[in-house]
């Protein structure tokens, strides 16, 4: 990501203020994207005995699903910027009763990877991608730590008209906040299957292949929504926390308006829809 006035590293602070703030409510609300974080796992092909690393993996859960796949003969290892994230991934797994054993956790920026060459079968990245502020070099990065042969599979937002799920929430706060000085990276910016592919490609993978992954969220309430987006949007969520309260609660009951497509026809709670493309490539 480049433009005048951007600082990564002031944004990967962001990020992780705002992750290790929604760390808990972060993986409470993992079932409403349990579809999706399925469909990664199919597509990476897991089988007992890989060694496998999760990318901003948050507090381990898609980690920890990957891990009792690869078995105790496999391994994981989760990574995050987010200290409290991981924290929380070791914290439920203590809890897990299913067994899971062959899990690790390394705080670790995607982009500046300290793993040793051809160390990985496969590289998961769930919902990550568009979140670095140099996607090419956490690519570069992921390529470089998996073994010849190996995979590297990955979901990003799809284009932003396929995923009201987010965008609802942004048209609230762009109706009533300014525009930010310095923007952030938009969250869709792998959202069209030819360019997702083609910076894969342009990474040196092989074997691309890309399919989207429709789901959709059910809410009670405007207010269940609005909580569901803080708990998944990091330095967005951490930003908007330091509002005013009295704006704060503003948006929160804005976003009744921005909801009225998605309310059921009973009036009993909303339906948001969501899509999102799972990719995966092949290192040669």
């Amino acid at each position: 990501m480049s433009g005048e006035g951007f600082d990564p590293r002031r944004f990967k602070s962001l990020e992780r203020a705002g992750f290790n703030r929604i760390a808990a409510r972060y993986a409470d609300g993992a079932h409403l994207r349990a579809d999706l974080a399925a469909a990664l796992l199919d597509a990476a092909e897991l089988a007992p005995g890989q060694h496998v690393l999760d990318l901003a993996s948050g507090p381990g859960l898609l980690a920890c699903d990957a891990a009792l796949q690869v078995g105790a003969s496999g391994y994981v290892v989760a990574t995050d910027i987010a200290d409290a994230m991981l924290a929380e991934g070791r914290r439920r797994q203590r809890e897990f009763s299913g067994g899971v054993t062959a899990l690790g956790y390394a705080a670790a920026d995607a982009e500046h990877l300290g793993f040793a060459d051809g160390r990985f079968d496969r590289v998961l990245a769930g919902l990550a991608l568009f979140m670095f502020p140099h996607p090419e070099q956490a690519l570069a990065e992921m390529r470089r730590v998996l073994r010849p042969g190996g995979c590297v599979a990955l979901s990003v937002w799809g284009e932003r008209e396929q995923v009201p799920l987010i965008g609802r929430a942004q048209d609230c706060i762009a109706r009533l906040l300014p525009a930010p000085r310095v923007p952030r990276p938009s969250v869709f910016r792998f959202g069209e299957p030819g360019q997702l592919e083609a910076v894969l490609t342009a990474a040196g993978f092989a074997e691309v292949r890309v399919l989207p992954c429709r789901f959709t969220c059910r809410f009670d309430d405007p207010g269940a929504y609005w909580q569901a987006f803080l708990d998944l949007a990091g330095g967005a969520a951490e930003s908007l926390a330091r509002l005013p309260e009295s704006l704060q609660s503003k948006l929160r009951d804005e976003v009744t308006e921005e909801l009225l497509p998605h309310r059921s026809p009973d009036g009993a709670g909303y339906a948001v829809d969501a899509t999102a493309l799972v990719a995966t490539a092949r290192k040669p």
